[in-house]
């Protein structure tokens, strides 16, 4: 008799460590995406200073802009 609740609690502990690695697992799939994303935004800030440069640089050969 006294088998059955430890076989339940482990039972238990297994089932919860298989969701365990599951949601580890998601996580670092996780991180991965998440660097991917924040590269990916680094270089579209990189691409818009050289733009915002490029475009006051025009402004000033035009005389649009103020010295």
């Amino acid at each position: 008799m006294t088998d059955g609740p430890d076989n339940l609690v482990l039972q238990f502990l297994r089932r919860l460590d298989d969701k365990l690695d599951r949601v580890s697992g998601d996580v670092h799939d996780l991180k991965i995406r998440m660097t991917g994303i924040e590269e990916a935004v680094a270089g579209i800030h990189r691409r818009l200073d050289r733009l915002d440069g490029r475009v006051e640089r025009i402004e000033r050969r035009l005389d649009l802009v103020e010295h």
